[in-house]
């Protein structure tokens, strides 16, 4: 409960912000590690708060990125005997002794959900936005895959077994949209909500675009 309430007093300022998942074990000079901060500098430079696990890899490379635009890199660290070490590039830190209340943090405060290539923890934690989001438990929110190529399989999957077989229906695999371009990204959040009437000016819009 402690966790909980230190963070939720921590990051009831964010808004709006978006949660990013990815591996740990992606280094600097790969091209996801240049995606994800592409990406993660682009929401900030819009005005979106940038969420991410703290450690490093991919978490490390969202974190710079939003680190070095307007809004604020928020790292949800834990401590993890093998791979999880926090990165330099938080604005905000919390730290956690439990996986369940950080998770909890990532949904609670997000916007969007940016899923990069990534392991079991980042199919978990897709996993866990899927069904928050199909079971009505959360708000439905965009859920974006990055890296069709990666992605291109899992998803072929789902259509093949889980709705082949019954095991979804034809607008659960809608919950999820892949997207290649870093600026497609954003573009895709945005949209998202103007469809629903949270609108900014086309000239707003630009200008935080551009900045």
């Amino acid at each position: 409960m402690a966790e909980f309430q230190t963070a939720a007093d921590q990051l009831n300022s964010v808004h709006p912000a978006v949660s990013v998942f990815g591996s740990a074990r992606i280094r600097e000079d790969h091209p996801y590690y240049t995606t994800a901060k592409s990406i993660a500098r682009k929401l900030s430079d819009a005005g979106f708060s940038v969420i991410s696990g703290g450690g490093p890899g991919l978490m490390e490379a969202a974190n710079q990125g939003a680190h070095a635009g307007r809004s604020p890199a928020i790292g949800l660290n834990i401590a993890l005997p093998n791979e999880q070490a926090r990165n330099r590039f938080q604005d905000i830190s919390l730290y956690f002794r439990y996986f369940f209340s950080r998770k909890m943090m990532f949904v609670r405060f997000a916007s969007a959900y940016v899923v990069l290539p990534g392991g079991y923890g980042t199919l978990d934690e897709l996993s866990e936005c899927l069904t928050l989001v199909q079971t009505g438990t959360s708000h439905r929110i965009p859920i974006i895959l990055v890296g069709s190529a990666f992605w291109g399989g899992l998803l072929a999957w789902f259509e093949d077994k889980l709705l082949g077989e019954g095991m979804i229906g034809e607008k659960d695999l809608q919950l999820m949209r892949v997207i290649d371009d870093p600026d497609a990204v954003v573009d895709a959040i945005f949209e998202y909500y103007e469809t629903r009437g949270f609108q900014a000016s086309r000239e707003e819009r630009e200008k935080i675009l551009n900045l």
